[in-house]
């Protein structure tokens, strides 16, 4: 992209006390009209933080790192302000440290909510301001799902948003060959209904429908609890979702059970599943999609979120030799189109006028557009250019996203670590193995109680 060169003079009143220089910003202000700079100038005029410096720290190390960097920069040009960001591949334990000590940053990027709720509990987060709970219900897609996920109780137990969704991952995605659909007839289905035909067509044909592996090391089971996720977001109401990963719903609900019986019609018939269905727990998640790109075909589907790519054959090419769609939601029951995934929540654990801008600066356009346009972002934020991202791989992500009108965040991550990453993950491996829904939904519901 050409590089414009700016007035000196201008260069000097904008980077004045500030540690970023023309050449820090990867895209020249005005310069590519993809990106909605008109929301960039707008906040430049009405914020002057000269001399003003934010400290934030966060998970993200490495090329994440300098992702995020890219961002600041516009930030600190726009206003004068100094922003210092500092990674930790241990920042849950760090921010612990930081803020029980007096020495928190402005800004925390929590991975997950949990965290961020359990600190708010205590008193050591800010809440956001109400015009910002009004932006996000206007501004984002299922904007209501973004504003629960972000609110908790005060150390008085009165509820506050205190968390401001940015840069979101998708996990609603059923991965395939576009070659092997046409070769083959199909067509992408757009309902549950159309998929579980598809299924059955498919074994009909003579083929294997899907290609499912829960192996993953210490953590084998996962993947099937993202499954079981989804389904439920397709079955039950989102608050019966709320009320299950809160435990209100019992794992032994017959609401939830069905969920995990949904999960077996897919995994558990050795006709629908490359190896069959006793292969689905030792197969490992990383080398199952694999069976999609032999020849022939091992598999024809594979329910993964938005990261596996990173295990598909060396040289694939999204969009022609690997594409995905919308894990669909039943057409015959009315609950709109609910997305899984995660994200990165960011909160105010030490106040200021300059931290405020910040988050005020994360709800422009252009704030998000930046790394759109770069790698591994995705937004609910409906204000964008979709046109902005990088790739078309991520723009059908992002539009899946925007589609939404419901999110819920990943529940085995937001349940008790002996839940969420332990009973549910062997109680998923024991299913796939031959128990029951219902002896696997008493196990697990057990062992919630044993922590009571």
């Amino acid at each position: 992209m050409n590089k414009t060169i700016l007035n000196g003079a201008i260069l000097l009143a904008i980077f004045s006390s500030s540690s970023v220089f023309a050449t820090d910003l990867k895209y020249q202000p005005g310069e590519d009209k993809t990106f909605n700079w008109a929301s960039y100038d707008q906040f430049k005029k009405q914020i002057d933080l000269k001399g003003e410096k934010i400290t934030i720290k966060g998970p993200w190390l490495g090329a994440d790192k300098k992702l995020v960097e890219s961002v600041i920069a516009y930030f600190e040009a726009a206003t004068g302000a100094t922003v210092e960001y500092a990674g930790s591949d241990s920042f849950e334990q760090q921010i612990v440290i930081d803020v029980q000590a007096g020495s928190a940053p402005n800004i925390a990027i929590f991975p997950q909510p949990g965290l961020a709720a359990d600190l708010a509990s205590k008193g050591f987060l800010s809440p956001l301001n109400t015009e910002t709970e009004k932006w996000v219900k206007d501004n984002y897609a299922a904007g209501s799902s973004w504003v629960d996920l972000g609110t908790f109780a005060d150390k008085k137990g009165d509820q506050h948003l205190f968390g401001f969704f940015y840069k979101v991952d998708l996990k609603s995605l059923v991965w395939f060959v576009p070659e092997n659909f046409e070769d083959s007839g199909y067509e992408v289905p757009q309902t549950m209904e159309a998929l579980k035909t598809l299924t059955k067509q498919i074994v009909t044909d003579g083929g294997t429908p899907w290609c499912i592996g829960l192996g993953s090391g210490g953590a084998t089971g996962w993947p099937a609890t993202d499954w079981v996720e989804d389904l439920m977001l397709r079955t039950q109401t989102p608050e019966d979702y709320d009320r299950w990963v809160s435990n209100d719903l019992k794992f032994n609900d017959p609401k939830v059970l069905q969920a995990i019986d949904e999960f077996g019609w897919f995994a558990g018939n050795d006709k629908f599943v490359e190896g069959g269905a006793r292969a689905v727990a030792t197969s490992d998640f990383r080398e199952s999609p694999r069976g999609l790109f032999s020849s022939p075909a091992k598999c024809y589907m594979h329910r993964q979120a938005s990261f596996i790519p990173s295990f598909f054959p060396e040289g694939t090419q999204l969009g022609e030799d690997a594409d995905f769609f919308y894990f669909p939601a039943y057409a015959s029951k009315d609950l709109g189109k609910p997305v899984l995934g995660a994200g990165t929540m960011w909160g105010i654990t030490d106040d200021s006028k300059a931290t405020q801008a910040f988050i005020a600066f994360l709800q422009t356009p252009i704030a998000h557009e930046i790394w759109m346009a770069q790698s591994g972002f995705l937004t609910p934020y409906k204000g964008v250019n979709v046109n902005a991202y990088a790739n078309e791989t991520l723009k059908k992500q992002g539009q899946i996203l925007l589609d939404a009108t419901t999110f819920r965040f990943d529940g085995s991550d937001l349940m008790p670590g002996k839940i969420g990453a332990g009973a549910f993950w062997t109680g998923m491996v024991d299913y796939t193995g031959g128990k029951s829904a219902k002896e696997v939904g008493d196990y697990i519901q057990a062992t919630w109680d044993a922590l009571k």
